[in-house]
């Protein structure tokens, strides 16, 4: 067995060495798949005639900015307790981040997850808690399941902003960027292989679902490749050991229960149909927006600064004239930076010039 499986990772290492086609470009759209590529220099295999994109898959990174802004404002203006995963303290607002509003005196706390922001507002009863919700299938039942025990212990004073997303619009939205995409594996697990056989059969969209390791990422590339060349569209489950058909119903269940889609804005993307996810009215005590009456926040990018256009995979990290000099991940001024998964940190903490011109 073990064999046989040195020698499908052989194939596969083969395939990808010494394809000899027409360009292709593949985005893989998960910012943990683009640190492993990075980390594993999967990136140093590939001919020159094989382009990969890194995609808009890093939550942090495609949230826009003037979600941080109602966050500053939440803590600033309305003293909430600000709960948050630890990526988004420090990405820049239109004039401060989380962090600096913590140094002005905002309660700013990181959490694991959004139970733990639920129960520190049981703790402290006469303080508001907000808790910002941001990502996408993979963690958005969580923010439901706070969101459900808040309701029956009648806890009134928690609430989500929420940025939660899902990716199928993206995939459509992005479909002319790239030939084909890597689809994330964590995802993946949640969504099952549904949406994306019918992103094959209905847009002509092509993909392969993968792991983490260098067998199953060189697997899923080494799969693009020989399918693209069939000339039809296609998806591929290169992760059956996680990935499933049906994914998880009852994620799925939590999320319909709680929640419905909406209209979203995507940094880079701009306001994409159907792409996020809001409280049902029934829940809408714990929407902050209106539980704050929140004001609209025009938000102002920072000069210079090109996530936008290398979340879209129209420019390297490199080719922004911000990146390792103004903006660097002890000094971000993008979300690309600053994130664990975004694409301009990978590329400064894996990337040679030489080898990540890629």
């Amino acid at each position: 067995m073990e064999e046989n499986r040195k020698s499908a990772i052989d194939r596969a290492r083969d395939i990808v060495e010494n394809y000899d086609g027409p360009d292709i470009r593949i985005m893989e759209v998960c910012g943990t798949h683009t640190h492993e590529i990075f980390r594993l220099g999967i990136r140093a295999l590939l001919p020159e005639n094989i382009q990969l994109i890194s995609g808009p898959g890093c939550p942090v990174c495609v949230t826009p900015m003037s979600f941080m802004d109602e966050a500053v404002y939440l803590a600033m203006e309305k003293n909430a307790v600000i709960c948050t995963f630890g990526d988004l303290v420090r990405v820049p607002g239109s004039e401060m981040s989380l962090w600096q509003a913590r140094a002005k005196g905002a309660q700013v706390r990181t959490v694991y997850s959004p139970l733990d922001a639920l129960e520190i507002a049981e703790k402290y009863p006469d303080r508001e808690v907000v808790f910002l919700a941001v990502g996408f299938e993979t963690t958005t039942p969580g923010a439901c399941i706070a969101v459900e025990n808040a309701a029956k212990k009648e806890i009134k004073n928690f609430s989500l902003l929420t940025a939660n997303k899902t990716m199928r619009s993206a995939y459509i939205q992005l479909r002319t960027s790239a030939d084909a995409y890597m689809y994330p594996g964590h995802v993946s697990t949640m969504t099952g292989m549904g949406v994306y056989r019918e992103l094959a059969r209905d847009y002509g969209i092509s993909g392969a679902v993968t792991g983490f390791t260098a067998s199953e990422i060189l697997t899923a590339l080494a799969t693009i490749i020989v399918k693209l060349g069939e000339g039809k569209p296609f998806a591929e489950n290169c992760y059956p050991r996680v990935v499933t058909e049906e994914g998880s119903r009852p994620s799925r269940e939590i999320v319909g229960r709680v929640m419905e889609p909406c209209d979203a804005g995507w940094r880079g993307l701009g306001v994409i149909p159907d792409s996020g996810m809001r409280l049902r009215d029934e829940f809408s005590g714990y929407d902050a927006r209106k539980k704050f009456q929140i004001p609209k926040m025009t938000a102002k990018g920072s000069p210079g600064c090109r996530c936008g256009e290398i979340l879209l995979g129209e420019i390297k990290p490199y080719d922004c004239p911000l990146y390792g000099r103004a903006c660097t991940p002890e000094h971000p001024v993008g979300a690309c930076m600053v994130s664990g998964e975004g694409t301009c940190s990978a590329y400064y903490k894996y990337g040679s010039l030489e080898l990540i011109r890629k």
